[in-house]
């Protein structure tokens, strides 16, 4: 974006973009740009944001309305913003909720101020009263603003964004809604031995064991649908957290089970081999996405390639889930005892904790055996209507 060619005295202008791929990735595009050179920016896939953003490709538009807009000022793009009204989320909330998601922007109060409106006199058109977010059509998509970690590498799952975002929101008033917190953790060398003699006792006592995948088709095919139905049990009560409905659910097993290093990936069962804990991590993509600046083609794919074979140092723990019937009883300890000697032969020293809600103590509880940090919190923010 050329910064010369805006003239900050001229009108913003705001468009609604059509959900057709050419305006889609103008829309992400845009953002790739705005972080040109920032060495702490991991962009998104482009083709995954314009997935996610078109309603044909998107099962979440089942229960979701959306529009997207963007601003501009002498015809130049200078922000842009999505709002998404999530029926299913509403309904469990008892709420009227507009989200607001899928942005970015130029340090500029006009510019911001007639985004968010946009995205205000949608909502209330459609009879919202309170507008939420940074958040995603469903818990499966980025949230949450960055307002501690700026000097932070990014990774894969998780939104960046400039310091100056922050002050925005609170200039137009906008106050906390929830907060989550991230962990840079030190991979040990081996299992810490009080971590071990836990997973022991656990596996001993509720009759339960690892299981490990070497193809990608089996492990879909056998427990792709029970470690979704796992997530919805687990998640149900987090903070924003919807069920996928089934068509997510085989969206998702299509998409993400069929990328895994599943070497990374840890499945434990009890003696019917009903599924009790899934821990899914991989090696961070976010040099990979930074050196192909988020496209497959011609070479991006080469670099994701690799990057998911190997020569990363850290990998990212993308979910953890455990049955609620088996939470707080140590099934954590005899999951990471199995991932830890893979890790260390994978070559990782750093584990990317990724979003953790600030009030969940029972799963910031899980990394006190280890040596680590907080080193991103990221915010969503709420105002009335």
């Amino acid at each position: 974006m050329a910064k010369s060619a805006i003239n900050k005295k001229s009108k913003v202008e705001i468009r609604v973009v059509e959900p057709l791929k050419p305006d889609l990735r103008k829309y992400v595009q845009f953002g790739i740009d705005l972080y040109h050179g920032n060495p702490y920016y991991v962009p998104p896939l482009v083709y995954d944001d314009i997935n996610t953003l078109t309603p044909s490709k998107n099962p979440a538009f089942e229960f979701c309305e959306a529009i997207s807009f963007m601003a501009y000022r002498d015809n130049v793009a200078v922000g842009a913003i999505t709002a998404i009204i999530n029926r299913h989320a509403n309904k469990k909330s008892g709420e009227k909720v507009v989200r607001f998601g899928f942005m970015d922007f130029i340090d500029d109060k006009d510019v911001v101020d007639a985004l968010f409106r946009a995205v205000r006199v949608w909502g209330q058109h459609k009879g919202m009263n309170k507008m939420v977010g940074p958040m995603g059509f469903t818990d499966m998509d980025k949230e949450g603003m960055l307002i501690e970690g700026f000097q932070e590498l990014g990774t894969f799952a998780t939104i960046y964004n400039h310091p100056y975002y922050m002050k925005h929101m609170e200039r137009m008033g906008f106050v906390k809604e929830t907060d989550w917190v991230e962990y840079r953790i030190t991979v040990p060398d081996s299992i810490p031995d009080k971590y071990q003699r836990i997973a022991d006792i656990v596996a001993r006592k509720f009759n339960l064991r690892v299981l490990a995948y070497s193809s990608r088709k089996k492990l879909k095919q056998e427990y792709g649908q029970a470690i979704f139905n796992l997530i919805n049990d687990a998640y149900k009560d987090l903070y924003g957290y919807v069920a996928l409905t089934q068509r997510q659910i085989d969206y998702y097993i299509g998409i993400y089970l069929g990328m895994l290093r599943l070497e990374d990936v840890c499945l434990i069962v009890d003696g019917s081999d009903a599924l009790v804990g899934v821990g899914i991590s991989m090696p961070s993509l976010s040099k990979a996405l930074q050196q192909c600046e988020g496209k497959l083609f011609p070479t991006g794919w080469y670099h994701l390639y690799k990057a998911i074979r190997g020569g990363s140092d850290v990998v990212d723990l993308l979910l953890v889930a455990i049955r609620p019937d088996y939470q707080g009883k140590g099934v954590n300890a005899l999951l990471f005892s199995h991932l830890i000697p893979n890790y260390n032969k994978n070559g990782y020293k750093f584990a990317e904790s990724n979003v953790e809600l600030e009030g969940n103590e029972s799963v910031q509880k899980q990394w006190e055996y280890f040596e680590r940090r907080q080193h991103r919190r990221r915010r969503a923010w709420k105002k009335n209507i």
